[in-house]
């Protein structure tokens, strides 16, 4: 058995689970990582599409009584009826795009310099968004909850979803983010950004599944136990990661998220140029 595939196997499970739902990108993360690892062949690619599936889970499991209660409700509740539309709405532009441009911009961008400069670019953002918060706050002081939030609020945070096309950028930071700059409090944007991991990821990682399947890749048992184990070690930590950024936004801004962006993305940048590190193109 070839424990070091199955050491990286878990390094990359824990990298997409902590990473998936925070501002951080967990795309850029896999790639810097992936890369590191010497993980980025086409298996490593397979791999990375499956495992994203393990973090999907652990956000079903943790709002497993709110997706209940729509799904058995949206016949009957508006406010089930609404909330279901509206991650249907938020979530078709981002989709529709990565249709259109997704191998384009895996050509071009999913390398450890763009995402290094995406991170940099997101942190200022962040700083941007919060330092305008509070003031874009009084103007939608009606929004207490996702049940509150109207097709307009949800289709502004599906465009905002589409920056995170650029790898580097984060899924859930330019949901988060831009939720916040169109008025939504902290919480609502977070939590609203985990129900749309779902259709989203859930439909990513569907379509590279299908490619897999048409185009597939060696499988050897070391290769499927390597699956098995990064599946079960996103789903644990992002089921951790989840759990505890509900508590933190409750009274924290995400500025940290900010500077580990820069620092880290800064890390990427110096190392490259100054030859330290031999990273891909």
């Amino acid at each position: 058995m070839d424990l070091i595939l199955l050491g990286k196997a878990v390094i990359l499970g824990v990298v997409e689970g902590l990473t998936e739902f925070l501002p951080i990108s967990s795309t850029g993360h896999l790639i810097l990582v992936g890369d590191l690892l010497d993980f980025n062949d086409e298996r490593g690619k397979a791999f990375e599409v499956i495992i994203q599936f393990g973090a999907i889970l652990a956000v079903c499991w943790e709002f497993r009584e709110k997706l209940w209660k729509v799904a058995s409700t949206v016949r009957t509740s508006s406010i089930s009826r609404r909330f279901a539309i509206n991650v249907l709405i938020a979530s078709v532009p981002a989709m529709a795009l990565a249709l259109i441009f997704g191998k384009h911009i895996k050509a071009v961008l999913f390398s450890p310099i763009p995402v290094a400069s995406a991170f940099i670019v997101g942190a200022l953002i962040i700083f941007w968004a919060e330092r305008r918060q509070q003031k874009i706050l009084l103007a939608k002081d009606h929004i207490q909850s996702i049940d509150d939030l109207s097709y307009m609020d949800a289709l502004k945070v599906g465009l905002a979803q589409c920056a995170a096309l650029i790898p580097g950028t984060s899924r859930s930071g330019a949901t988060i983010i831009g939720g916040m700059l169109f008025g939504l409090p902290r919480a609502v944007a977070t939590e609203f950004s985990f129900f749309l991991a779902i259709p989203v990821i859930g439909g990513a990682t569907a379509y590279e599944l299908l490619k897999l399947w048409k185009h597939p890749v060696s499988l050897s048992g070391d290769f499927t136990w390597a699956i098995a184990l990064g599946f079960i070690s996103a789903f644990i930590s992002a089921f951790i990661c989840v759990r505890w950024l509900i508590h933190y936004v409750a009274g924290h801004n995400f500025i940290p998220f900010a500077w580990y962006r820069i620092i880290f993305g800064l890390l990427v940048l110096v190392s490259a140029y100054s030859g330290l590190v031999a990273w891909s193109h």
